[in-house]
């Protein structure tokens, strides 16, 4: 079996679940998004654009329903031994099998947990999810339920969200000697992805992001390749990726000599950086950190250049994010505590001048400073 963890530590997460579904008196809880049936099992599948749902109940059963093409993958990457499948038909409307089998498990007027906000849970998928169970029990948002259990790293977590920094590591590694006048943004890309999967890494839940001249001001992926110019600025976010656990990076790297702006805008970046990492660790929550980010930021002048977030947690994640629901942006209360891996970033982008600036990497909270995961530093790269 392609089990990533001991049966011992599912076990214990479990546990961790039944007692957060006992604390909200849920009977049953209904996993759609994969992370959260990953988390919990192992089952380890890019299955979730089709209907599927994980049936926890408050005794510790747990039943999957899912398509035929998923029987075998959950059979052999995950700790589940009750597996239902629908079947593929004209017209077919999944929700009443999962109605009919929620009636066979005696959940009728049952208090039942949904996980909706996921990329599981399509538009249609709840239209007729609503429409099938609304009136067959009290069915209750728990979409951040698991979300909020898995915040916390384990030993075995943590380590795999290190080796997913040194793979990161490596990407850049293997990034920097390309980055010159004349080279093609595809040749620096086919490194940095195939340096990961080399290692033994995964595919990222996202894209990576790479753009060059005033692409460099983009915050997402596009398609479409261009050929770096003597004098230039390429920005660049990753991510390591081992066994689905995420450590994401940004840079912004200069081609030739860096303009006045592009030096203002890093150290604005780098004092930023540092004064966040004064904030997070304990006694602090998520919203602090953006408190920092915009007051040094919106003080030298910058605020149409930032975003209104400043990163996010990272854990083990499927396409189409990396990102963790909790993220840093204004007023969020969510408590920092030790065994988070966050991923830090400042992102600039001056239309106005044209000059793009970015600076992040992930770290590991602690009882104390935070540790960050790359073993690089922050210093700006110019080539």
């Amino acid at each position: 079996m392609a089990l990533h963890f001991e049966r011992e530590e599912y076990a214990a997460r479990l546990n961790r679940l039944l007692a957060a579904m006992q604390e909200q008196k849920l009977d049953a809880l209904l996993l759609f998004a994969q992370e959260s049936m990953y988390w919990l099992t192992g089952y380890d599948t890019f299955g979730y654009c089709f209907f599927q749902t994980l049936i926890v109940r408050a005794d510790g059963s747990m039943t999957l329903l899912t398509r035929s093409a998923d029987l075998r993958q959950a059979r052999q990457t995950s700790v589940l031994e009750n597996i239902t499948v629908w079947v593929d038909r004209v017209n077919a409307d999944p929700t009443l099998d999962l109605k009919n089998l929620l009636s066979d498990m005696d959940l009728l007027g049952a208090k039942i947990g949904v996980e909706y906000d996921t990329h599981g849970m399509t538009g249609r998928v709840a239209r007729l999810f609503d429409h099938q169970l609304s009136t067959f029990g009290q069915l209750i948002d728990a979409s951040y339920l698991v979300s909020n259990l898995r915040l916390i790293k384990s030993p075995a977590e943590i380590a795999y969200a290190r080796h997913a920094a040194e793979l990161a590591d490596d990407a850049l590694d293997a990034a920097l000697p390309l980055i010159m006048a004349g080279a093609s943004e595809a040749g620096i890309l086919a490194a940095m992805q195939g340096t990961i999967l080399a290692r033994g890494g995964d595919y990222p839940a996202n894209e990576f992001i790479i753009g060059s001249g005033e692409d460099a001001l983009l915050c997402r992926y596009k398609s479409g390749r261009r050929t770096l110019e003597t004098n230039d600025q390429l920005t660049l976010e990753w991510a390591g990726a081992s066994a689905h656990y995420h450590a994401a990076m940004m840079r912004t790297v200069i081609i030739g000599e860096p303009s006045l702006r592009h030096r203002e805008l890093y150290k604005a970046c780098l004092e930023t950086v540092q004064a966040i990492e004064e904030v997070l660790r304990p006694g602090h929550v998520f919203g602090d950190v953006f408190d920092t980010h915009a007051r040094i930021l919106d003080e030298r002048g910058l605020s149409r250049h930032r975003l209104n977030a400043c990163g996010y947690s990272l854990g083990a994640r499927f396409s189409p994010s990396w990102m963790e629901h909790q993220m840093f942006h204004v007023g969020n209360p969510q408590e920092i505590t030790a065994d988070m891996t966050l991923f830090v970033h400042m992102i600039i982008m001056d239309s106005d001048t044209g000059t793009a600036m970015t600076l992040g990497h992930t770290y590991l909270t602690t009882e104390g400073a935070p540790q960050p995961l790359s073993r690089r530093g922050l210093d700006l790269i110019v080539s």
